[in-house]
């Protein structure tokens, strides 16, 4: 069987990334969700729904406390998360610290333990709020480095790769490709805030709206 670990907040990009892995045969997925600290668990909630729908092999929740230190309104009790800005030209205080390093890091972990190969991550370094850690530049550096610190890459010479297949797409475009797999988006989290619904004004409803719109797709969760 073909087996793949994937990255899965609960998101519109990982829940995609999820049905894209199985879309491209991997038959046999294992699903890691980080509890980093953020102010709510509805994303978690979400990750734990997409994963039991579609199936998965084993579903992990990893605690890991980024928000330990301070420095972005996600994680820090004393920060506010503001309205967004699509048009901005700044990283957001949104950013969590190198968190797809950290979450990577852990994957190729798990990926060693259990003689996986294929990492799947759903970053896009086209439509996105200017995180440092969603660029290809990053992206393949970082598989570089898990080849060169894990057994499986270093000494068993079976490359890890890392599959991002969102990374030169528009969340549009990623909307349609999930149509056509069969995503449930109704399922699926984006918003910040862990209000009842979508607050409709950070960043991420933001482009979350802003792609269902180029998409010409209506986006189930402003019906709840």
């Amino acid at each position: 069987m073909k087996k793949a670990i994937v990255l899965l907040s609960g998101g519109l990009d990982s829940s995609t990334a999820l049905y894209v892995a199985k879309s491209e045969g991997f038959d046999e997925l294992y699903a890691l969700t980080f509890k980093y600290g953020q102010k709510h668990d509805k994303e978690i909630e979400c990750a734990t729904a997409i994963a039991r729908k579609i199936g998965v092999k084993e579903h992990k929740i990893v605690e890991l406390l980024l928000n330990q230190w301070k420095g972005c309104s996600l994680t820090d009790p004393e920060m506010t998360i503001h309205d967004g800005d699509v048009n901005r030209n700044t990283i957001p205080d949104t950013y969590v610290p190198a968190r797809n390093m950290v979450f990577l890091s852990v994957a190729a972990s798990y990926a060693d333990a259990l003689g996986i190969t294929d990492i799947f991550i759903g970053v896009s370094e086209v439509d996105y709020s200017g995180y440092v850690d969603c660029r290809e530049e990053f992206i393949r550096s970082m598989e570089q480095t898990i080849n060169l610190g894990t057994v499986l890459g270093a000494e068993q010479k079976k490359k890890i790769t890392l599959h991002a297949p969102f990374l030169h797409k528009t969340k549009a475009e990623e909307i349609r490709l999930g149509m056509e797999l069969g995503v449930d988006f109704g399922l699926t989290w984006s918003c910040y805030r862990g209000t009842e619904k979508p607050c409709g004004t950070c960043d991420s409803c933001l482009l979350r709206a802003k792609a269902f719109r180029e998409a010409q797709v209506h986006d189930p969760l402003l019906e709840k």
